[in-house]
């Protein structure tokens, strides 16, 4: 999952910089609208609606916001957002799966299908890839958010807390657990006063596909497609994050 991680890292540092913050911010406000809808306005007793909070922070989106994005939400004339996904192949045989959250169905099929037949890919039948992934509880922390504690200590209770896996880089933590663990981790780093940046249930290839360089690029840039409207909340594929293609994405 080394991969998975790096480019998720990347990601997260280039958000930060370009002028992607817009969409960022839609994607994090339709999170709450959809938790709070689900599970009510109260964050003590929505663990859905405390991650999306905590997600909004992350991205340092106002406090002023994310009350009016909740309160909107609890009202009678709350856009109504449902959750959907879609499953199909890009090119070279690349899989696929697009997540989205939306308040008109039909346009969203739409815009998904076109984009697939646009770049080479085709959308498929829902449930058709879902063998190829796993559902793993995945947690990003800045590393200076937990500059104080003792490394050694902090990954027992990281296990403790169902940790399958635990990655670093300069910058951030990443904590894989399995999806069933998800709330006991999200219970475990709020119990450490650990403030994550991002924590969401993710799908994780059982196994990946690699290309060439200059293929894989493409495959990036299709993903790219996709996370850019606004339906879209995630996308995953099982593309080898090579090394090679992780030092030009970063360069």
């Amino acid at each position: 999952m080394a991969g998975h991680s790096k480019w998720a890292n990347i990601k997260h540092r280039k958000g930060a910089q370009d002028a992607k913050r817009a969409k960022i911010f839609t994607k994090v406000l339709r999170e709450i609208n959809i938790a709070v809808r689900q599970g009510g306005p109260d964050p003590d007793a929505n663990p859905a609606l405390r991650r999306a909070i905590a997600n909004a922070r992350g991205v340092n989106m106002p406090k002023d916001n994310i009350q009016r994005a909740i309160k909107k939400a609890s009202g009678k004339d709350a856009e109504n957002f449902q959750e959907v996904t879609f499953e199909g192949y890009g090119p070279y045989g690349i899989a696929f799966i697009v997540e989205c959250a939306t308040d008109n169905l039909n346009r969203t099929v739409g815009i998904i299908r076109s984009i697939f037949n646009k770049n080479g890919g085709e959308l498929g039948k829902t449930g058709s890839l879902e063998y190829i992934f796993d559902r793993k509880g995945v947690f990003t922390v800045e590393k200076e958010k937990i500059a104080g504690l003792d490394p050694e200590e902090l990954e027992l209770e990281l296990i403790e807390g169902g940790a399958e896996d635990i990655e670093t880089d300069d910058e951030f933590l990443t904590v894989y657990t399995d999806f069933k663990d998800f709330g006991s981790m999200t219970s475990k780093l709020e119990q450490l006063g650990i403030e994550v940046k991002n924590a969401s249930v993710q799908r994780i290839p059982k196994t990946t596909k690699t290309l060439p360089v200059e293929q894989a690029e493409k495959i990036l840039k299709l993903a790219e497609k996709f996370e850019d409207e606004d339906d879209v909340q995630n996308v995953y594929h099982n593309l080898e994050l090579t090394d090679e293609l992780l030092a030009k994405l970063e360069a």
